[in-house]
């Protein structure tokens, strides 16, 4: 569980090896946990949550879940597709969620048993299903999870505040970004929790 100690401890661990990140911990403090729940419920509000404001998804999230008798793949795959439009879901999220539904149905995608598999194999599983890429992924094994040695390098804010910690005239590549932090492992999950904080409260 990555609670205030643990995030404490990992970036006391990040600052003695990495002296940029030891100057910006000193500019803007240690950053908040983030703690969300597990299962299937979660993936649905990952799909709900895609290319819209927080308090968007919010919203939606609360009518979709009116709708549904439980908030699982059975009352899901059941639902009215006209009826999930209403509640604010694009046709497009409405596919997903189906098809996250389907999945979890027939076997071959088990959101409870996430927990038990390997970091790869987690990414591999999730990344398995239609309308989840590799940073829906990753996003899922730091916060539901909690796993502590995660970066998501495709996540825009996280690059930004990467070049701006060290420096750079412009944000790194993903792949540029992994190299930069390597020596992060295998407190990159803090790390990364550090960079969003950052990215919010850095001199720009």
């Amino acid at each position: 569980m990555m609670d205030e100690q643990v995030i404490a401890d990992g970036l006391e661990v990040l600052s003695a090896v990495d002296e940029d990140l030891s100057q910006a911990l000193a500019l803007v403090g240690t950053p908040p946990p983030r703690i969300r729940p597990s299962g299937f419920s979660a993936f649905l509000a990952i799909i709900i949550g895609q290319q819209v404001s927080t308090s968007a998804a919010n919203a939606i999230r609360g009518r979709v879940e009116a709708l549904l008798p439980s908030v699982d793949a059975e009352s899901v795959m059941a639902a009215e597709a006209e009826a999930l439009r209403g509640a604010g879901m694009s046709y497009r999220k409405i596919e997903y969620a189906k098809g996250l539904a389907e999945a979890q149905l027939n076997g071959t995608f088990n959101a409870e048993e996430l927990c038990e598999l390997s970091d790869d194999e987690v990414i591999e599983s999730i990344t398995a299903l239609r309308g989840f890429g590799r940073w829906s992924a990753e996003i899922y094994m730091m916060f539901s999870l909690q796993r502590q040695d995660v970066f998501p390098a495709d996540d825009l804010a996280i690059l930004v505040a990467l070049g701006r910690l060290k420096g750079l005239d412009k944000k790194p590549t993903p792949k540029q970004a992994r190299l930069l932090v390597e020596h992060w492992q295998p407190y990159r999950s803090v790390g990364s929790l550090f960079l969003w904080h950052y990215y919010r409260g850095a001199p720009t």
